[in-house]
């Protein structure tokens, strides 16, 4: 049997005011034609339906291939800036990663991607990390990163609100924000390395509100459980952006809707898009 077409009831959706131009989505688990272990998740089951888009993960490359040609498809587009990411802060210019895989099919290596071209899709995967999109309000320009724990202690998240903004022609503090579904504050076990990367250099008026989002672990001397989705906002707030929404959606814990590395090991990858629409005008028009 023929699985269901992708759907905007499978993908997760920014609750954000900003101008229709700007289009954005994050995948979930359903909507695709990925079996075991790639599946979909019904009542403790692993089932055909999987919508898997990472080429790396272990999956026939045929069914990963499909589930991307799906969700272009729902998109609306022909091809997104698909990367090579490193947990790192590299950014690129999407059309750069286009013109780069039209060149000699490589993909560039980066976390995270910005545009002002409208019909360019930027694009992350994501299994736990966190996906951090960028668009001002009039949608002149869009981001979108790539958020571990490494890479936001590296800045990225700053720096790619710093790209958008200036592409935008905006201060940073005009932009808005979505985190997206990421490991949740009651499954991110860490070590003190860890937090040591974000309390090293933090500013004093952050001090106490970056250690708060380090609780020590109940049952692990030692580790601590980190919440990512704070660790953002603060980095955000220092920025002087506001407009934030999303952080609530946990990759571990929401079996049902998201693939995890950190649960499963053997898994799939979720994406994260936005673009700028072609057929739509700004606020600013």
């Amino acid at each position: 049997m023929t699985a269901p077409e992708l759907s905007f009831a499978d993908v997760v959706q920014p609750a954000w005011n900003v101008s229709p131009r700007v289009r954005a989505l994050v995948t979930t688990r359903d909507g695709g034609v990925s079996e075991a272990p790639f599946g979909r998740w019904r009542n403790g089951a692993d089932l055909p339906g999987g919508l898997n888009l990472g080429m790396k993960s272990g999956d026939d490359p045929a069914a990963v291939a499909a589930n991307r040609e799906r969700l272009l498809k729902l998109a609306g587009v022909s091809e997104a800036a698909w990367l090579e990411q490193i947990h790192g802060a590299g950014i690129v210019r999407a059309e750069d990663v286009l013109a780069q895989a039209h060149a000699n099919g490589t993909p560039t290596r980066a976390d995270a991607s910005v545009t002002d071209r409208p019909g360019t899709v930027c694009v992350v995967m994501v299994a736990d990390c966190m996906p951090v999109l960028f668009c001002d309000e009039a949608g002149r320009a869009v981001g979108a990163a790539h958020a571990g724990w490494r890479g936001l202690a590296a800045g990225i998240v700053e720096q790619t609100a710093a790209r958008v903004a200036e592409l935008a022609g905006v201060e940073a503090g005009a932009l808005h924000a979505y985190l997206g579904p990421s490991i949740g504050p009651d499954a991110f076990e860490v070590g003190a390395d860890v937090r040591d990367a974000f309390m090293n250099g933090v500013d004093a008026a952050q001090r106490e509100a970056t250690a708060n989002a380090f609780v020590e672990h109940p049952r692990n001397p030692g580790k601590y459980l980190a919440d990512l989705p704070a660790l953002a906002r603060l980095r955000l707030q220092r920025l002087g952006v506001e407009r934030i929404v999303g952080g609530d959606l946990c990759t571990v814990t929401q079996r049902e809707c998201f693939y995890s590395y950190r649960r499963d090991r053997e898994t799939g990858r979720m994406a994260a898009l936005i673009w700028l629409d072609a057929q739509a005008q700004s606020i600013a028009d």
